[in-house]
């Protein structure tokens, strides 16, 4: 603010700082940008962002902040039947994963542009993650994303036709690197992240594919750089995607059956 001081409580700036995000509330917003929609100095921008994420109310999307687990637990959708029913049916596989790698595990779906987690089973090698049952994140930049992305051209030039926020100095935000990583993840079935969501941080998945070979869900296994080398887990993550697009296939079929005139 210039000229007059301001007058705002912490309170009020804190508001403010919330209400500035927008549309890019998971994507993230830079303090300079979050400091100009709000009429804050940097400095005091800064400030107030630190006090919103100790409390978790922000936290930090590479360079930029985004709304963090306190408001998105707070204002989580309620899942769709449909989505129940992927998560009911391969969170079961999702265990085995874990029980199969002792890492930490993800299963997410599409939503649009983002990947959503509808379950995390921890490993015994924890590394901060964005990743929380419930949030959201770009898909371009994570593994269980780029597998889901990867069939699916239309979304993928939605996607590339956006804006691509580097997270990390790892980062893929090239166009046309982009499509040809997808390209490739499409052919071998699988998508490796190594350090472009955080730093420290690798992952490794494979989609769960219905009847029609289209995919429903990604699983995935991630853990901290320094113990763990994603590729030694991609033959055991198959093994547990096909039998989960079996289960799902199967159920599918069940219900078909049930629904069938007497």
């Amino acid at each position: 603010m210039t000229g007059n001081r301001d007058s705002r409580t912490a309170v009020d700036k804190a508001l403010a700082l919330l209400g500035a995000f927008g549309k890019e509330a998971e994507s993230g917003v830079g303090v300079s940008e979050l400091a100009r929609r709000t009429d804050l100095s940097k400095s005091t921008a800064f400030r107030v962002l630190g006090m919103l994420e100790r409390n978790g109310a922000v936290e930090r999307a590479g360079s930029n902040y985004r709304l963090g687990p306190l408001l998105t637990e707070l204002t989580a959708p309620v899942l769709l039947p449909e989505v129940e029913e992927v998560r009911d049916v391969l969170t079961p596989f999702l265990a085995h994963l874990y029980e199969r790698t002792r890492q930490t595990v993800h299963l997410a779906m599409l939503d649009g542009t983002d990947v959503v987690y509808l379950n995390k089973l921890h490993g015994l090698h924890q590394v901060p993650s964005p990743s929380r049952i419930g949030g959201r994140i770009p898909a371009y930049c994570t593994a269980v994303g780029k597998v889901l992305l990867s069939h699916d051209p239309e979304l993928i030039e939605q996607v590339l036709g956006g804006e691509l926020p580097q997270w990390t100095p790892n980062t893929v935000t090239d166009p046309g690197q982009v499509r040809n990583e997808l390209a490739h993840i499409r052919r071998s079935g699988i998508a490796f992240d190594r350090e472009e969501i955080r730093m420290g941080l690798n992952c490794v998945a494979a989609p769960v594919l219905s009847a029609t070979g289209t995919p429903v869900a990604a699983l995935s296994v991630s853990g901290p750089t320094q113990h763990f080398d994603p590729r030694s887990q991609a033959d055991a993550l198959r093994e547990v995607c096909v039998k989960a697009s079996q289960a799902y296939a199967a159920r599918h079929r069940m219900l078909r059956r049930s629904r069938l005139p007497s």
